[in-house]
């Protein structure tokens, strides 16, 4: 397990924590290098909210998949518990070595696209998801592409 977990495990703040779930490397079909899961957990309680992923590569997959995941459980949702496990995992993803991450959604998924932009995401743009990749997708016949920046300065390319 990578080191920087044995020495900063606390990723909390006044309303949830996140617990390492699974640690996984190099997943070849996706291009993913790394993976990692988090269990979200409301503060001072054992039982899961939702999870967050944090996907580490660049590859097609991922181009539609995105390099975060995030569920929130229905009776946890509309509490912003999404955007505040991504916001606490930013140290994390700059001590990778990450400039910026970009989160998919689905078009019709206003919830999602709303932590996105309560995120300081930037959408990039609409793309339609190829059938090749609609399984990773669940479906999605297209994808909100929306990019967080990590770290001052990181360039934002937008696709025209």
């Amino acid at each position: 397990m990578f080191s920087f977990f044995r020495r900063h495990p606390d990723y909390s703040d006044d309303a949830i924590s996140l617990v390492m779930d699974r640690h996984s490397r190099y997943d070849e079909e996706l291009g993913i290098r790394e993976e990692y899961t988090f269990t979200i957990r409301p503060k001072g309680k054992r039982i899961s909210a939702g999870y967050i992923s944090l996907r580490v590569g660049e590859s097609p997959g991922l181009y539609y998949l995105g390099h975060i995941g995030y569920r929130v459980e229905m009776p946890f949702r509309g509490r912003g518990y999404a955007a505040r496990a991504a916001r606490l995992l930013i140290p994390f993803m700059g001590r990778l070595g990450l400039r910026s991450v970009v989160i998919t959604t689905n078009e019709d998924n206003l919830p999602s696209r709303k932590t996105c932009e309560n995120l300081g995401c930037v959408l990039e743009n609409i793309v339609p998801v190829p059938p090749d990749y609609r399984d990773i997708c669940m479906g999605a016949p297209s994808k909100c592409r929306y990019i967080l920046l990590l770290q001052e300065g990181a360039a934002l390319c937008r696709q025209k």
